[in-house]
């Protein structure tokens, strides 16, 4: 069996956790502050939204889903959940919404292979598209290797998704070979979201209003400023969330740095790097560390916006 065919089944998530927000402005409130429109979000899609700096860095990254007009409910990572929600809360003087930590309220799955036509879902679907399944909402999410992926988001104590059990580990490298980047604590405040190319995974809209950061992620996009990108690599020792990546015969000043880790099935780790393009177009790159091991560049599983 194959590394990719094993990506079958369903896995728990207690990693991530649940913002939510209710209240009639709880959209509006929200499109003001995110990288994503939320004011058109609808009953049948997500968004992938980034929460920025007035200096365009992201310090949080999240999907949201808007079950009801009055509710969207977020779902990030619980390491960078509480420094999030106490974030947006400084934000809402008068709008008529309120903020809480949901996390004990949902009961969070990865889904991937055949765990998705199991449970009624179109594995053909696109990335952010949610689907109701009974009490769950289901969000598609960016395939691992050409294996459908997908958020299953279901009330606390509902029954587990249909299909086998998928392995934590197998999770975690499904997400890293996506090319879709959650930020951690290790890698706040350090990244403009097309420093992980989130404009060209749907997790930027240039057309809506203004929010933290707005004029520094559009001047990057439109002023050919950005010199740095996501990248997907490939080295033989663990990598880890916050390392440094060099240059061949530049031990002093990085390249680059590793946003998010998994082993790999078929040997080794791969990880999400931001790294700047002119370094990745010369290669020759080794993570940081007394071995300075040698990394390899693989090819991202999506075309960058500005490739297209």
């Amino acid at each position: 069996m194959t590394h990719v065919a094993a990506l079958d089944g369903h896995c728990a998530l207690p990693q991530l956790g649940v913002i939510v927000a209710e209240g009639p402005d709880a959209a509006a409130f929200l499109h003001g502050q995110l990288t994503q429109d939320f004011s058109l979000l609808d009953a049948t899609q997500a968004r992938l939204a980034a929460l920025c700096t007035a200096k365009g860095r992201m310090i949080a990254s999240m999907i949201g889903i808007r079950p009801q007009p009055e509710t969207v409910v977020l779902v990030l990572g619980r390491d960078i959940l509480p420094a999030t929600l106490k974030r947006l809360q400084m934000y809402v003087l008068r709008a008529k919404l309120k903020l809480r930590d949901a996390s004990d309220e949902f009961a969070l799955f990865g889904l991937a292979g055949e765990a998705l036509a199991a449970n009624g879902l179109d594995p053909a679907a696109p990335a952010w598209r949610r689907t109701a399944v009974g009490d769950a909402s289901v969000v598609s999410l960016y395939p691992a290797d050409g294996t459908a992926r997908a958020l299953w988001i279901a009330p606390a104590g509902a029954a587990a998704p249909r299909g086998a059990a998928l392995h934590p580990a197998l999770w975690q490298w499904s997400e890293v070979r996506s090319g879709v980047a959650t930020l951690s604590t290790p890698v706040l405040d350090a990244f403009v979201p097309q420093m992980l190319n989130y404009e060209s995974v749907g997790g930027v809209n240039f057309k809506k209003g203004c929010y933290p950061g707005q004029e520094v992620v559009a001047r990057s996009q439109f002023r050919g400023t950005l010199k740095r990108r996501g990248f997907l690599l490939h080295a033989a020792a663990p990598l880890t969330a916050g390392e440094e990546i060099f240059a061949a015969g530049d031990a002093e000043q990085p390249v680059g740095t590793v946003v998010q880790s998994a082993a790999a099935p078929q040997g080794g780790f791969e990880a999400i790097a931001s790294l700047q393009v002119a370094a990745a177009e010369a290669g020759q790159l080794h993570a940081d560390g007394a071995a300075a091991q040698p990394v390899t560049l693989l090819p991202l599983p999506y075309a960058l916006l500005a490739d297209i």
